[in-house]
C-alpha cells in the first residue's frame, strides 16, 4: 500500500509541477490511476475477492480512453497552434 501511496505522490507533484506541458501533465494522471490500480489489485488479493480484480481492468480501461482522448485533443491544439505549449 505504501507503494501506491508513493506512485500517487508523484503523481500529484508531477501535475502541479508541470502545469506548462500538456504531456507530462497526462503521464502523471495516468500514474495517479495506476497507482489507484493497484490499491484496488492489493486490496482484492488481501480480502480474496474478485470484484476488485474486475475493477481494476474497469479502471485501467478508462485510463487508456482518457490517455486517447488527451492525446487527439494534443494533436487538434498542435495543429491550431503550431506548439503544443500552454504558454500563450
Amino acid at each position: 500500500m505504501n507503494l501506491s501511496l508513493f506512485l500517487f505522490l508523484i503523481g500529484i507533484l508531477g501535475f502541479i509541477l508541470n502545469r506548462k506541458n500538456i504531456i507530462l501533465m497526462i503521464i502523471a494522471i495516468e500514474i495517479m490511476l495506476l497507482a489507484v490500480t493497484l490499491l484496488v489489485l492489493i486490496s482484492s488479493y488481501s480480502f480474496d475477492d474478485n470484484v476488485g480484480q474486475t475493477f481494476s481492468i474497469y479502471i485501467i480501461s478508462i485510463a487508456g480512453a482518457e490517455s486517447v482522448i488527451g492525446l487527439s485533443i494534443l494533436v487538434a491544439y498542435y495543429r491550431l497552434r503550431g506548439t503544443i505549449s500552454l504558454r500563450t
